[in-house]
């Protein structure tokens, strides 16, 4: 027909642009309400919706496209053959990274309330762009390794909580704000760091030493510092290695090659080499391994909220798109077989919000208890959240048919992004491994979790099993280690289910203790049974503010 056009564009969704990511994410802002004191509560809305805002506006959206289209570059030499060793990174990177500090996402340890102010803005700004989410967690979960060190953590945690950033590379003390990035893994080792060889020689300077070695992975190689871990005469040990010295030269820092990694692209990760790197001790010789635990229990933590991050702009995306698109007749959202699939998903990004914001609330409590909660619940949380973050991305894509396998829906980068935070701070059997060491050797990290999970008994039939059943495979370890991550499968799924009958809408709650608890579900998205409340549960999930 004359002056007919196939490029109208209808029955296509609005972009999801241009609203607030707090408020329009019910579980993620009741969790924030439950877990702070009332006095709180306004000026926590106040800066969360704030942020909110910036994170669902075009412009955020437009850098982190742009930081992960360009990705950054390595620059070993200057033009005069100068070695430097500098990352040059896209602008967005560093609007977003700067962001990210004026938010606060590194200042949570001397605030009323920090850990879960900050968790719901470290999830909230994942979903902007995880890749800036490593400086930010590595720089965040320094502090308690450095107060190891009471001189040291004097000098540096006064810059690693500052809201300033500075990308300059220049002495640490002459700046207003600092990144601290972190070396853990050696090429023959992996997450077996006791089979690190980087050698670290003792100089005449109280607390000073000479790094040789080299790091496998190091986490953000533009940062100001690193915590790595070398070998002194007393044994594996934690050091922090300034990037440039007090005096203004470079430290050796020798960056091979940046990694060319499947997702996580506008974020550096490096090999580097060590020659002759100056370097300060952190805590005792030999005592490397606890003076950094801290730091990778607050990094653990961060890759559930990351992940949980992921799994909630992914619904947010397959809700929306449904919410519009449609297709036999009606809208995507209102046909049974789509409800059903969106609700399942709704309610894995569900549980696992609730689980991070109630880790981070016990960071904030620092109770022996809560402690004691943490010390099991965070490496269970990092096993089974993480896990389930890449299924969950790849089902919502496919929410979008064909639309969520085209780079412009946003999905992909997901979906490349899923798997991470499953490898990152140790791998499932790394996570399984130390729940069962904590089942072990520290009962009162069992009683702890038994306490918490308790609150909720009586209130679902279905859950009450699951902790019966639960019980029996705890009472005997002596051979668990080949069961283990069906162990901790459960460990988690029984916290996240009486975390959610307590605190959810208990049309949440009902369909997680059916699906997830109750053997009613399928083993994949979309087989939950039809009798249960399915409209209200994605309607809860839907993106609106």
């Amino acid at each position: 027909m004359a002056g007919s056009s196939t490029r109208t564009g209808s029955n296509q969704p609005p972009p999801l642009v241009g609203y607030d990511v707090f408020t329009a994410d019910r579980a993620l802002s009741a969790a924030v309400h439950r877990h702070l004191p009332p006095e709180l509560h306004d000026t926590a809305r106040e800066e969360l919706s704030g942020l909110g805002r910036s994170c669902g506006s075009a412009q955020v959206q437009r850098w982190g496209a742009e930081a992960n289209e360009n990705p950054p570059r390595l620059r070993t030499h200057d033009r005069y053959g100068h070695r430097i060793d500098e990352v040059d990174f896209h602008p967005a990177w560093h609007r977003l990274l700067g962001k990210g500090v004026a938010a606060g996402l590194t200042a949570a340890w001397h605030r009323p309330g920090g850990h879960v102010r900050r968790a719901a803005a470290f999830l909230m700004w994942t979903q902007a762009e995880a890749g800036v989410g490593c400086p930010l967690s590595m720089t965040h979960a320094a502090v308690p390794a450095l107060r190891a060190e009471p001189a040291l953590a004097a000098e540096w945690e006064p810059l690693l909580t500052s809201t300033v950033y500075e990308r300059e590379l220049r002495p640490a003390r002459s700046k207003a704000g600092a990144l601290l990035g972190m070396g853990m893994t050696e090429k023959q080792g992996g997450s077996d760091v006791r089979a690190n060889t980087t050698a670290a020689r003792p100089l005449a300077e109280d607390g000073g030493y000479e790094l040789t070695g080299h790091k496998w992975f190091c986490s953000a190689p533009m940062s100001d510092g690193f915590l790595v871990l070398a070998r002194a005469p007393g044994g594996l040990s934690c050091f922090l290695v300034p990037r440039v010295l007090a005096d203004g030269t470079r430290n050796p820092f020798l960056i091979q090659r940046l990694k060319d990694k499947l997702g996580n692209r506008s974020n550096a990760s490096a090999e580097v080499e060590f020659a002759g790197t100056w370097a300060r001790r952190v805590g005792e010789e030999g005592r490397g391994v606890a003076a950094i635990i801290g730091m990778v229990a607050a990094t653990r933590l961060d890759c559930v909220l990351g992940s949980a991050g992921l799994m909630r702009q992914a619904v947010a995306q397959a809700v929306h798109h449904c919410t519009y698109r449609e297709a036999f007749g009606g809208r995507l959202i209102d046909k049974p077989l789509m409800r059903n699939v969106l609700a399942d998903l709704a309610i894995e990004s569900e549980a696992a919000t609730t689980l991070a914001l109630r880790l981070a609330a016990a960071c904030d409590d620092g109770g022996e208890r809560e402690r004691a909660l943490l010390r099991l619940a965070v490496p269970a949380a990092k096993y089974w959240v993480t896990k389930r973050c890449a299924p969950v991305a790849v089902e919502a894509a496919e929410c979008l048919g064909g639309n969520g396998y085209v780079e412009e829906s946003g999905l992909p980068r997901l979906v490349r992004e899923s798997p991470l935070n499953s490898v990152w701070e140790g791998a499932g059997n790394v996570q399984a491994l130390d729940v069962l060491r904590a089942l072990r050797r520290e009962p009162a990290a069992l009683d702890a979790y038994l306490s918490e999970v308790g609150r909720a008994r009586g209130a679902d039939h279905r859950l009450d099993a699951a902790i019966k059943d639960l019980l029996t495979e705890l009472a005997d370890l002596a051979d668990a280690e080949g069961r283990a991550r069906r162990l901790v499968e459960r460990l988690a799924l029984v916290l996240q289910g009486a975390l959610l009958v307590r605190y959810a809408p208990p049309e949440v709650a009902d369909v997680f203790c059916a699906s997830r608890l109750g053997g009613d579900g399928g083993a994949a998205f979309g087989a939950l049974p039809t009798s249960l409340d399915l409209a209200s549960v994605v309607e809860r999930a839907r993106p609106v503010s």
